[in-house]
């Protein structure tokens, strides 16, 4: 009985062995050579004492004040462009508060050499009565004035006449699509509306900033616009190939570690492609908390709000996706919160602007529209490091994180990490099964000390890992008093 128990035990440790050693093709992630960020868990299989860590942005104070007289108030629905060395800043303006989609708004325009300090230029596109210049780009184009949202068209191919694009309008026009060479002088792609009323299953649609970009993931153009469902403001998408017949809308959802996440009154969604990691989308979002009151009348009157514009509040959220209908909401928190001050805490600030810019060898800038309906109203500069909005942290006491089987391309490992003095990151390049692959276990690691954005990784034999290039491999990061951003093989 002994004999038979010994030999059972030997053929379930065999099989185990088997069973670990064999991944099914479908399992393993095929990298490439793209940058990864740990903004969620698609690519981890194991925490042990390492957490995903939210890295709030660090405030940098005003970009720009919305100051002209046909600025105002109520200017919002802000988008930047980052086209060559040039930064394109493009916001509604609007001095009084009115109807969505009414004849005064305007949309105005803004360059930057840095993406920090900002000038008006002085066009004659549309003057307005003493001002034979003005920094306006589109005008009596109502109510695609209410929230024209641009972007660079960077789909191979597209014509020189077409290389800006942008959508607009209310639920009353349809989203309208208007064409550019040069991101300044527009007109429209065809008069009637390339996303119309009648094809989106709600009954209230489309007033918010509404956007649209070409993904070079799905190979196709993506737009996600505001829709009401059960009361509550969401986010739906839609493809397309040529910009001009879009597929039918599909209501984005929400998870969180695996499991449904929170849903809340999004306003805007602002989700485009990482310029770092285009087959990631990151939704810096505008999270509307409606009839959450902070200020007192008084408070109110003392920053000369305009009236009824300090019931509410809200804050920024970041999501991801990876394409399809859902939003990864591994951090449900606030990522950029309201600062101090009466000021932060009125209806409709702190909405950031669409996307998010390159602006130092080391940074990058996310923008915020904040005192909104208030003399004051202007365009908020917040900065984080390059992959920085959230990462793979570990305590002084340390940790591991081990990543799912994966393939690559390249010849060399580089990380995006931070230590303390005292810490460090080591990786160990395991089989598909987790067993550490000579020349590159843990004892063969280099142990990584620095604040880097690019580190190539080394072991004792070296930094190249091209013989193990298309295999399945697991990484395992083995981390003390650090954060990891990124990584990404080089080829």
């Amino acid at each position: 009985m002994r004999h038979i128990t010994l030999f059972s035990t030997l053929v379930a440790i065999q099989l185990a062995t088997i069973n670990a050693t064999f991944v099914c093709a479908d399992d393993v992630i095929e990298l490439g050579s793209r940058r990864e960020l740990f903004v969620d868990h698609f690519l981890i299989d194991n925490l042990d004492n390492v957490q995903l860590t939210l890295n709030r942005p660090r405030d940098e104070g005003i970009a720009m004040e919305f100051d002209k007289p046909w600025e105002g108030l109520f200017c919002g629905y802000c988008t930047v462009i980052k086209d060559g060395d040039l930064y394109r800043l493009y916001y509604r303006g609007r001095p009084s508060v009115g109807a969505d989609g009414s004849p005064d708004e305007v949309y105005c325009y803004a360059e930057s050499k840095d993406g920090i300090q900002w000038t008006k230029p002085e066009l004659d596109l549309f003057p307005l009565e003493g001002h034979p210049k003005t920094n306006i780009i589109l005008a009596n184009a109502a109510p695609i004035t209410h929230n024209f949202s641009p972007m660079l068209d960077t789909r191979p191919g597209v014509p020189a006449e077409q290389r800006y694009k942008a959508i607009g309008g209310t639920m009353h026009s349809g989203l309208v699509a208007l064409v550019s060479a040069d991101g300044i002088r527009w007109k429209k792609l065809r008069e009637e509306p390339v996303i119309p009323t009648s094809m989106v299953p709600y009954k209230y649609m489309f007033d918010s900033q509404n956007l649209a970009f070409w993904s070079a993931l799905e190979n196709k153009y993506v737009c996600f616009f505001r829709v009401f469902k059960d009361g509550i403001r969401r986010i739906a998408r839609t493809t397309s190939d040529d910009f001009l017949t879009w597929s039918a809308p599909v209501l984005m959802e929400y998870r969180h570690l695996g499991e449904d996440g929170p849903i809340e009154q999004l306003y805007t969604n602002q989700t485009h492609a990482y310029f770092r990691a285009p087959h990631l989308y990151v939704s810096v979002a505008a999270r509307f908390m409606p009839k959450r009151q902070v200020l007192t009348d008084e408070q109110a009157k003392a920053i000369n709000v305009s009236p009824k514009y300090f019931k509410d509040t809200s804050d920024a959220v970041l999501m991801t996706s990876r394409g399809g209908s859902f939003y990864d909401r591994t951090f449900p928190g606030g990522f950029i919160r309201p600062g101090i001050g009466a000021r932060n805490w009125v209806s409709r600030t702190n909405y950031p602007a669409l996307n998010i810019v390159q602006t130092g060898p080391t940074e990058m800038s996310v923008y915020l529209n904040q005192d909104y309906a208030q003399p004051t109203s202007h365009l908020h500069r917040y900065s984080m490091r390059l992959d920085g909005f959230a990462s793979a942290q570990a305590p002084y006491a340390g940790g591991e994180l081990t990543t799912k089987p994966l393939t690559f391309k390249g010849g060399e490992l580089s990380i995006n990490f931070g230590t303390s003095a005292a810490g460090s990151v080591r990786v160990e390049i395991q089989d598909a099964s987790g067993k550490a692959i000579p020349g590159f276990s843990l004892a063969d690691a280099t142990e990584q000390i620095g604040n880097e954005i690019a580190r190539t990784v080394t072991w004792k034999g070296g930094s190249d890992v091209a013989a193990l290039a298309g295999k399945p491999v697991r990484l395992r990061f083995v981390m003390k008093d650090a954060d990891l951003y990124s990584f990404k093989f080089n080829e």
